[in-house]
């Protein structure tokens, strides 16, 4: 079997209602900022503060998510408690804090009900 032909992920992409509405929750929620954007496509990329960016893409379809059978980006943190309060209390739909031997996590929702979950791992 050769090598990998790929060197890392380059972006995720979320299906999003109203990119432009999406863009200002994942900026004023998540500190995310506009890379580019292509609006005849009805996308824009956010730099993450990693080598990997969020694609905001329009769909005019019903975004249905389901949480067994979804995919969904995990961000890193280095406090999960406090990301979940500080998420919460800035209005975001999070979901409980789950903490085991290993990790500290949470889930949470974009606007459009994208799942999307916070991880710390304990060292």
């Amino acid at each position: 079997m050769p090598d990998s032909f790929f060197t890392g992920i380059d972006t995720v992409i979320i299906r999003v209602s109203d990119p432009a509405a999406s863009l200002n929750w994942y900026k004023e929620k998540l500190g995310f900022s506009e890379t580019y954007r292509d609006d005849s496509a009805g996308l824009i990329v956010l730099d993450t503060g990693t080598p990997t960016s969020l694609t905001l893409w329009r769909t005019d379809t019903v975004i249905r998510n389901n949480r067994e059978t979804s995919s969904f980006p995990i961000f890193r943190t280095t406090d999960a408690r406090s990301a979940r309060a500080a998420l919460a209390g800035n209005g975001v739909k999070t979901g409980d804090l789950v903490s085991d031997d290993v990790v500290d996590f949470f889930t949470f929702e974009d606007p459009d009900g994208n799942l999307l979950e916070a991880c710390q791992v304990k060292e």
